[in-house]
């Protein structure tokens, strides 16, 4: 699931060549991710990290809804983005970079079927200027929850959430939640 049709045209155009592989559809939403799987029920999806109406780290829970056996690869060209462990820890089953070649692409969707993980060695470090637990507060100060809220949804005291966001604000330099949800964008955060 890519917004850009270049990507996930040349990404079927490469399946093609792979008896054992069925392109079922594409969606360049969330919204259209969820729908698709519904409809499909795919074995396998490569799910980009940035979408235009929601974050990979929401998508993935909702596409288990609608697809149970449905496994995901997040297909990014930013392996070292703040929003990958989140991600990965909503249930995505690896990481694949979108610079990989059509063999990679293919033995990464073979992996993920066969085994429901993919690696590719050590982890990327992050160079994002927020942590994973940092980037889960801000992606839900983004989505309106508040400060006790984030609590509930992260297990974690409303003091401690406090903390997340001032650090936050700080890295991003933004004085309010408006300020920082802008600053977040800015930067391809959000």
């Amino acid at each position: 699931m890519d917004d850009h049709p270049v990507v996930h045209d040349g990404v079927a155009a490469q399946l093609q060549r792979y008896p054992d592989m069925v392109v079922v559809g594409h969606a360049g939403t969330g919204a259209e991710a969820v729908t698709v799987c519904a409809a499909e029920r795919p074995d396998v999806v490569l799910l980009d990290l940035r979408l235009p109406d929601c974050l990979a780290a929401d998508v993935v829970p909702a596409v288990h809804r609608a697809s149970p056996d449905c496994r995901i690869l997040l297909f990014t060209a930013f392996p070292e983005h703040a929003a990958v462990a989140p991600t990965l820890a909503a249930g995505a089953c690896g990481i694949l970079v979108k610079h990989a070649g059509s063999k990679t692409i293919r033995d990464a969707i073979r992996s993920v079927v066969r085994t429901g993980t993919f690696r590719t060695g050590a982890p990327a470090s992050s160079t994002a200027p927020v942590t994973a637990r940092e980037y889960d507060v801000l992606r839900l100060v983004a989505a309106g929850h508040t400060n006790p809220e984030i609590g509930t949804e992260l297990n974690l005291s409303v003091n401690t959430v406090k903390t997340y966001l001032r650090t936050v604000m700080h890295k991003l330099g933004a004085r309010n939640r408006v300020q920082l949800i802008a600053n977040a964008r800015g930067q391809g955060l959000l």
